[in-house]
């Protein structure tokens, strides 16, 4: 009998985290998670262990015996970046030391300043501007550096999230609201700038393909996707009419002016404002890499999963809300 693999997932209660869990799983991997707090039994699909990925005990017990760590953990509310990433991190670092298992870990853009983004490759320099980019480029050294101590680490590197299972992104914090019938678009960025999105079951599908060819990854990797690329935000706003219905749904400006004003008092606009640079720039991957090692990549077409994405979070009336993994692409979905 062929024993079945097994993966720990930090943050599976996620947006990304919830998506390679599931997708895992149906690769007939067996899902360990850690939650802070008892799940509900609706969720009972993994194996749920509660601790804190902030106490290294916890995650080194969890991981156990397992072959490979998500860490798709964050701190709540976007804040307090300085003192709990860092922790975190280290954290899993020791855990995979322990069990001997690979990290993988969603990547971002905050990792790059205004000199490579003509170039966005994954030898690219990581020279950002932010607070938060400084923070994702120390993250990722250290984990290079755990690499070169015997740790395998394999980076994902993905534009802005938007999937049926995860709220906590721009999509679903500003473009619409959750929960209710769409009656405008609030759109972050300027008319004319591009802006690169990461549909979560396509992330999630790139993650596992990359996973489950262990034996060809170097210790440490790094892959970027391009996911759907808007040259000047006028594709995703489409994409959202049309499942709405509404070819004349308006679109609203997101007041910035009005957040910076109130950032002195609302801890998470001040987070929040750091990052309006990816609005006002081009920032775009390439993925040259990683479809030379798949032979391509995984994509849902832009209208399925904004409709998607959109009956998920509830704003298609009468919509379903889809739980993690029902929308992963098929195994030949490739673009």
């Amino acid at each position: 009998m062929v024993q079945r693999k097994r993966a720990l997932v930090l943050g599976a209660t996620g947006g990304i985290g919830g998506e390679v869990a599931t997708r895992l799983k149906l690769d007939g991997w067996s899902i360990r998670a850690l939650s802070r707090r008892p799940v509900p039994k609706q969720q009972k699909d993994f194996e749920w262990i509660v601790g804190d990925a902030l106490n290294r005990d916890d995650v080194v017990s969890a991981a156990s015996g397992v072959e490979l760590i998500v860490h798709a953990v964050n701190p709540p509310g976007y804040q307090k970046w300085r003192e709990l990433v860092p922790a975190m991190i280290d954290n899993t670092i020791a855990a995979a030391r322990h069990a001997d298992g690979r990290i993988l870990l969603p990547g971002n853009v905050y990792n790059f300043g205004p000199d490579s983004f003509d170039r966005l490759d994954e030898n690219a320099p990581q020279n950002p501007l932010t607070r938060k980019g400084r923070i994702r480029v120390e993250m990722e050294k250290r984990l290079e550096q755990a690499s070169e101590a015997g740790i395998r680490v394999l980076i994902v590197r993905a534009g802005d999230f938007f999937g049926p299972n995860a709220k906590n992104n721009w999509f679903g914090q500003a473009l619409v609201k959750p929960g209710q019938p769409l009656k405008a678009i609030t759109y972050p960025g300027r008319a004319g700038v591009g802006h690169q999105w990461a549909y979560l079951p396509d992330v999630a599908e790139t993650m596992v393909r990359l996973v489950n060819r262990e034996a060809e990854l170097a210790a440490f990797e790094r892959f970027h996707m391009e996911g759907h690329w808007d040259r000047d935000g006028a594709r995703m706003i489409a994409a959202i009419r049309k499942a709405a219905g509404k070819a004349e749904l308006p679109v609203k400006a997101l007041p910035w002016g009005v957040m910076r004003l109130l950032s002195p008092f609302a801890p998470l606009f001040r987070e929040v404002i750091e990052m309006r640079y990816l609005w006002n720039e081009e920032v775009r991957l390439r993925n040259d890499k990683l479809t030379a090692f798949l032979g391509g990549e995984p994509r849902t077409p832009l209208d399925e999963a904004v409709r998607t994405t959109l009956s998920g979070l509830g704003c298609i009336v009468g919509g379903t809300r889809p739980q993690h993994g029902v929308t992963t692409p098929a195994a030949g979905s490739y673009a």
